[in-house]
């Protein structure tokens, strides 16, 4: 798969749609000509949103980290899968008893993953609020 299948060149018309200079990405193509492609906006991380793991680092670090997106962008995300679900939700319930959040949505699905070990398709709950 080339890169011409991911993203395309950017038209005049595409290049007005962008937002901001984050949302280009400058590509140096073979023949050694520089191109500024689109970047999809739709598969882009939001800035805001906080992807919360209960393994990977500690409560603490998840909950600074909000408090510093809040005052930072006057919003934050929280998402978590499985068992990371408390950790958001705890880190949600202290942000609005301090005064620092509140919960404008906060939405509940199930997500399709496959299971490292055996490739089964295992489904996993997730929250995310906002």
């Amino acid at each position: 798969m080339d890169s011409g299948t991911v993203v395309s060149e950017a038209t005049p018309e595409v290049k007005n749609e962008i937002q901001n200079e984050e949302e280009k990405l400058l590509v140096t193509a073979p023949d050694s000509e520089v191109k500024e492609i689109a970047v999809l906006t739709e598969f882009k991380k939001k800035r805001n949103q906080i992807q919360v793991s209960n393994v990977k680092k500690p409560f603490f670090y998840y909950y600074n980290l909000s408090k510093r997106h809040i005052k930072q962008y006057n919003e934050v995300e929280l998402s978590a899968l499985g068992m990371a679900i408390p950790t958001v939700v705890t880190i949600a319930e202290i942000l609005k008893r301090n005064g620092l959040a509140f919960q404008k949505n906060l939405t509940i699905s199930s997500v399709s993953l496959k299971n490292g070990e055996n490739g089964k398709l295992v489904m996993k709950p997730k929250v995310t609020a906002y």
